[in-house]
């Protein structure tokens, strides 16, 4: 049984401690995933935290992923920053996976920006595409809401009718055409446990099931930001497509380098983003 007394004070001890550091509260949480570090270089009167220096935070494992917290203004809107994520494969719960975001929606935040790598299911997508996430498959076996509500943090039973804010992903698709850019697309992404990679009949089954594109995070985090309230607009990089039929290697290597050499990308329309959202 979760001990929900010892996870509000977890959240209470972290929220604290952030008080006590910052000088004004976020608008807006931007969670970077894997190859999608720099952004937070982009930000002006900075402060950053290492996850192991915030009471009760997660620690990311995986090497791609840096494990600051950066508060910080972008584009004139005070944001919070981030840099590199938890998974549930590292062993943690869902719900631990989802802290940060518990945390900072307490702190005022009320937008989240969700990004990550993913693999491409849809046959017509391209290594380096930007998927703008409109609906999703959460396969995990975990969410972060089970166990006892606290009510004042949202409801028992959240509506997932329309899980990501329209208007947001009207604004990322108007900030797309702006920019001209070329590879972006709208679908539904499927959220699998890992670590491991899909089998070529796994790979089949999810995009039969709908699915566009699939990786190993965001969910928990996208889950806990509904049951707050907040509006959330979900990125995602498809770094490779997989191919059921003709399944090559894939290596993660190969996942962090396409979500590099599109980090640039993404920067400039999260910036758009920011501007008009």
């Amino acid at each position: 049984m979760i001990d929900i007394h010892q996870h509000r004070q977890q959240i209470d001890e972290a929220v604290t401690f952030l008080r006590s550091r910052i000088t004004s509260p976020p608008e807006i949480i931007i969670i970077l995933g894997t190859g999608l570090s720099s952004l937070a270089e982009s930000l002006t009167e900075t402060l950053s935290l290492p996850y192991q220096d915030i009471p009760n935070f997660p620690v990311s494992t995986v090497t791609s992923h840096e494990g600051n917290l950066v508060f910080g203004n972008l584009q004139g809107r005070p944001v919070a920053i981030l840099q590199g994520r938890v998974h549930c494969y590292e062993g943690y719960s869902a719900r631990e996976v989802a802290l940060p975001v518990r945390v900072l929606s307490m702190l005022g935040a009320d937008t989240v920006i969700v990004t990550n790598a993913s693999g491409g299911l849809n046959k017509s997508f391209l290594p380096g595409t930007i998927m703008i996430l409109t609906d999703h498959i959460n396969l995990l076996g975990d969410n972060p809401l089970r166990g006892p509500n606290v009510d004042e943090w949202g409801p028992r039973f959240p509506d997932l009718s329309k899980p990501y804010d329209d208007r947001l992903v009207q604004t990322a698709l108007q900030s797309a055409q702006h920019l001209a850019l070329d590879r972006i697309v709208t679908g539904t992404y499927v959220c699998i446990p890992g670590p491991s990679l899909e089998t070529p009949a796994e790979t089949r089954y999810l995009r039969d099931s709908g699915g566009d594109a699939v990786g190993m995070s965001s969910i928990p985090e996208i889950l806990v930001a509904i049951h707050a309230g907040m509006r959330v607009l979900g990125l995602s990089v498809v770094a490779n497509v997989n191919d059921p039929d003709d399944l090559q290697p894939i290596l993660l290597d190969d996942i962090v380098a396409t979500a590099r050499e599109t980090e640039p990308v993404l920067q400039g329309l999260v910036s758009e983003i920011i501007v008009r959202c």
